[in-house]
């Protein structure tokens, strides 16, 4: 079947379709052999070989959507040059190629959405599409309502402002706290910057919940895949349709 050449590079995982379109006319892209760096490309999916910066890239066995409760200890990458545990260790039975949306640091953990859809990742972790991320934090000390209005508000890490986050105080227990946090932004550990901003050391962090998916019922390292109702939700969620 022909198809344009991003499409099918952003069926495969390799990127998005915006990514494709710049990796195409970079000349980073072969099909049989010869660069083609023109866009609106259509290749035979089942005949033409395409390669990325010398690599084969292969058509994808169909869209493939895990969720994952992330255990603490597993880094999210599909390869670990010092030979951790990655996600990919944890998906045993899973053929397809599938790439993680955003990140967990290796102490956090909770959901984890990983797909082969380029276009949906790229969409859904994209700050524009505002994916509600919720936390639940464990904190070493119990913040102060001055505090936690701050989080709402949004503070400056690292010369640029937060958005604002929704935040409340779930419990406390022995000097410590545990608070919710709900933000759609995902910049590199950005919810322990927020609260060693304000001078708390986090001792727990576990994302609940990613654009409405939550890990009910999958112990940590277990992973299942969504069912065709909560794609379509995804789908709408990040401006797919």
């Amino acid at each position: 079947m022909l198809v344009r050449l991003n499409k099918f590079l952003s069926q495969a995982g390799a990127a998005s379709r915006r990514e494709a379109d710049r990796l195409i006319v970079e000349g980073r892209v072969r099909v049989n052999g010869r660069v083609v760096d023109e866009l609106g490309t259509k290749i035979d999916d089942a005949k033409d070989k395409v390669a990325l910066d010398g690599r084969p890239v292969r058509g994808a066995e169909g869209p493939e959507f895990i969720l994952l409760n992330k255990p603490v200890g597993a880094v999210t990458t599909l390869k670990d040059p010092f030979g951790r545990m990655t996600v990919k260790d944890l998906l045993k039975g899973v053929r397809s190629r599938v790439f993680p949306v955003g990140r967990l640091d290796a102490l956090s953990s909770g959901v984890l959405l990983l797909t082969n859809d380029g276009e949906l990742a790229h969409k859904l972790a994209h700050p524009s599409s505002e994916i509600p991320k919720v936390y639940a934090v464990k904190v070493d000390a119990v913040p102060t309502d001055p505090d936690l209005e701050k989080l709402r508000r949004g503070i400056f890490l690292e010369g640029r402002k937060t958005a604002p986050a929704r935040v409340s105080l779930m419990s406390r227990s022995a000097g410590n706290g545990l608070v919710k946090l709900e933000i759609h932004e995902g910049r590199k550990h950005e919810v322990r910057k927020m609260f060693e901003a304000l001078g708390y050391g986090v001792k727990d962090l576990k994302r609940v919940s990613f654009a409405g998916l939550t890990a009910e019922g999958l112990r940590p390292g277990q992973w299942r895949r969504l069912v065709s109702g909560e794609v379509a939700r995804l789908r709408r969620r990040a401006g797919l349709g």
